[in-house]
């Protein structure tokens, strides 16, 4: 079920036009779908991507990127990877990231984490 709510969570914020994702996020995406979980084949993944290509604003991780992503890890003891999503959100303006992987109302700085699948 976490896949259809996962789904309708993206195509409000889709229609809403205040996403934003960093590419780290879709190399994440395909590893899951089709590597993990084995629910996707390959070409259903990238054209899942494609989609949310078109559906949200995204950003390349640079190297400053990943300077501030480290700076986020020192501060807040989040694994590297979560950083990096909170410095994308920084950088992006977006002030809050679903995810089911970080603390549900967290605030990081101005970016406050919602975990989409909590009752």
């Amino acid at each position: 079920m976490k896949h259809v709510k996962a789904q309708q969570e993206m195509k409000t914020i889709m229609v809403g036009g205040r996403g934003c994702v960093s590419t780290q996020v879709f190399g994440e995406f395909f590893h899951t779908v089709v590597v993990r979980k084995k629910i996707m084949s390959p070409a259903e993944a990238v054209s899942a991507i494609d989609r949310l290509e078109r559906g949200f604003r995204v950003s390349s991780i640079a190297p400053a990127l990943v300077r501030d992503a480290i700076a986020i890890h020192q501060r807040y003891q989040l694994r590297y990877w979560d950083s990096l999503i909170i410095a994308t959100a920084k950088r992006m303006q977006c002030t809050e990231v679903l995810s089911e992987d970080m603390n549900d109302g967290q605030d990081y700085g101005g970016v406050i984490v919602r975990n989409p699948f909590k009752p």
